[in-house]
């Protein structure tokens, strides 16, 4: 992976992380995310929380958005259900207002307004990322990301652009082996996924010429934002995605024949998933 990123080919793909090409949403969320709000905000109706956290961040429409912004979402749901757990409006003020929904923003709100609810936020988010790190051995990639990457590299730029953590991605794809087929990595703290793909936009790219490959409606927001192609990893169907995009849908992307028909129908498939 090059951090000084140069153009060398006509096209570019740009990949998600978590869900898409690593098999790791699910056991964070269960595993870690969602169980430790419970702890950090002394939530009582464990199960009714969980069951509304999983499926917001796992099976709808909300699918992979930022932690901090989920994190919201949660505790608005708790205080509605009854449970007692403070003041969150500066939490709420913060999420909504900062151009850098990561702990090193936070951090710094905090010094600025020391709040319990900030102060919760940052402690579980930090919680949440020593847990990823016990995920050594487990985490892995879906089957035939690592053929597909290897592929796609052949005729494309590849990016990583994902809205986790960055040390805990550039730890899951070195250890995987992934990196050597990485030119260019922008995660958490490099802003939105629609600033990043309009970041890389400058090096030369035609709109048609870049795809984002997500498993979540921001990757798909983020390309229409910038009017580049997207390809949807269906949840629960990661193989089947990953091999018709390197045995049909990248042909397609490098003859300039995926805009229109062909993606209308990728993305409905993608959307009926998430409405199901």
């Amino acid at each position: 992976m090059n951090n000084k990123f140069q153009k060398r080919k006509n096209f570019l793909v740009c990949v998600d992380s978590d869900g898409c090409a690593m098999d790791t949403m699910n056991i964070k969320h269960e595993r870690y995310f969602g169980p430790l709000i419970i702890e950090v905000f002394n939530i009582k109706d464990k199960e009714r929380f969980l069951k509304y956290w999983n499926q917001i961040n796992l099976y709808s429409r909300t699918r992979g958005i930022n932690r901090f912004k989920g994190l919201v979402m949660g505790l608005k749901n708790a205080i509605q259900n009854g449970e007692e757990i403070g003041n969150i409006d500066n939490l709420i003020k913060w999420s909504e207002t900062t151009k850098e929904l990561s702990n090193l923003s936070i951090e710094k709100e905090i010094e600025k307004t020391p709040t319990d609810d900030l102060k919760k936020a940052l402690e579980w988010s930090k919680k949440v990322n020593v847990g990823i790190e016990e995920l050594v051995g487990v985490d892995k990639p879906f089957e035939k990301v690592r053929e597909s990457l290897e592929k796609i590299h052949q005729f494309a730029d590849i990016a990583i652009v994902s809205s986790a953590n960055s040390e805990a991605v550039l730890s899951e794809w070195e250890r995987h082996k992934l990196l050597p087929y990485v030119d260019v990595f922008y995660g958490q703290e490099a802003g939105t996924k629609a600033a990043c793909i309009e970041q890389l936009k400058k090096y030369g790219y035609n709109n048609d010429e870049i795809v984002m490959i997500g498993d979540a409606p921001g990757d798909l927001d983020a390309a229409q934002k910038n009017n580049v192609l997207y390809y949807p990893i269906l949840f629960g169907k990661e193989k089947f995605s990953w091999e018709r995009f390197i045995n049909e849908a990248l042909d397609k992307f490098m003859s300039k024949n995926y805009i229109g028909q062909y993606q209308d129908k990728m993305i409905k498939e993608f959307n009926d998933l998430l409405d199901a």
